[in-house]
């Protein structure tokens, strides 16, 4: 099978096209192929599907076989796969979601191919229940979890998948391997959840870094991105446009006041095409 390795700001994926539909057996290639030391190394494997609703479907397996609802980076990866191989022509193209619906993405094309993608990435949630914690309010914000015996503090917002945003005096720094795994399993997340780690710089940037669920700490998430923004007007740390600055590179995130739409720039770029065996 032919696929191709893409990234956007270092967060990998594993793209195959040309399936009908999302193989029976696609969380065990997913646990297989995107292991670093025996496979070809990813942080998921995504399947771009034909869409009755969009021009295209997008499923997303992690590392661990789970599947994700949504995810900001591989969106703009499919995005630019889609355009660069002349399977769209219009700059105006749409992805269906399975957690987040169809989503309307623009594409800033150079030379004939895609640099960066801009997405609307809907309106975030922010009932507690529906994100899904087991906090009964709307919203959720700076509200105490304990994990190990220490004592955090998170807003939560879904993105079309669970966010909590906690933050830090250095969130460069911060201890992921220890804070991430507990946090992600807590029993206050019933569907598990995806950690952010942020510090304020100013009213425009923030500096974040991620434990996703069910592919741990990656280089970029572009949803944690958005519930980052989100999270940050909510607490009054930053305008409703900010850099969202992490490991691998920064987004523009932007939450319109006006239709209450995130939308999310960045890029996307290819590392390399293969064939598994």
């Amino acid at each position: 099978m032919e696929f191709t390795k893409m990234h956007g700001l270092g967060n990998d994926f594993i793209v195959v096209f040309g399936e009908k539909q999302l193989p029976a057996d696609a969380a065990e290639l997913a646990v297989k192929w995107c292991n670093r030391f025996f496979g070809i190394g990813a942080d998921g494997l995504v399947y771009i599907l034909p869409s009755e609703k969009a021009d295209f479907q997008m499923r997303i397996m992690n590392s661990d076989g789970s599947e994700a609802e949504q995810c900001g980076n591989a969106i703009r990866c499919v995005a630019k796969y889609v355009y660069d191989h002349g399977h769209v022509t219009s700059e105006q193209i749409t992805i269906e979601t399975i957690g987040a619906g169809v989503q309307p993405v623009t594409l800033n094309v150079l030379d004939g191919k895609v640099a960066t993608v801009r997405v609307d990435m809907g309106e975030p949630i922010l009932d507690g229940l529906q994100v899904p914690t087991t906090v009964d309010a709307n919203p959720v914000v700076d509200h105490s979890i304990e994990a190990n015996g220490q004592e955090f503090k998170f807003t939560a917002v879904s993105m079309g998948n669970p966010h909590a945003v906690i933050y830090v005096d250095d969130a460069v720094n911060f201890d992921l391997a220890t804070w991430g795994p507990l946090l992600e399993v807590h029993p206050m997340f019933p569907k598990k959840i995806n950690v952010e780690f942020a510090t304020v710089r100013d009213r425009g940037f923030v500096d974040m870094r991620v434990w996703e669920r069910g592919a741990g700490p990656t280089l970029a998430c572009g949803t944690g991105a958005c519930a980052t923004l989100v999270s940050s007007v909510l607490n009054g740390h930053t305008d409703r446009t900010a850099v969202i600055s992490l490991k691998g590179g920064d987004l523009h995130i932007e939450w319109n006041e006006a239709d209450n739409h995130v939308y999310m720039t960045g890029p996307a770029e290819v590392v390399f095409k293969g064939y598994t065996s």
